[in-house]
């Protein structure tokens, strides 16, 4: 069955997705599967080695579930100086 899951995106993946924010209907029953799903979707170039994940305001293993009504924040490296 379908999760409801709001998606956050930070740098990189906010200006290559064109959002900051966005929910979505998944099946994927892991973050892994989810960042797989989008990157496909919406051509995200960043590996999953070069990314965060966090679940609720906790940071999380990729191969943590996802459950419905779930905030997913995918966070890339950050630059600056």
């Amino acid at each position: 069955m379908p999760k409801k899951l709001t998606i956050q995106y930070f740098a990189l993946l906010r200006e290559q997705r064109g959002l900051d924010q966005e929910t979505v209907q998944s099946d994927a029953a892991t973050a892994a599967s989810l960042y797989a799903d989008l990157a496909q979707e919406h051509g995200f170039t960043l590996p999953t080695t070069a990314l965060k994940v966090a679940l609720n305001d906790d940071f999380a293993d990729w191969q943590s579930p996802l459950s419905d009504g779930d905030t997913v924040v995918f966070i890339p490296p950050v630059a600056g100086g």
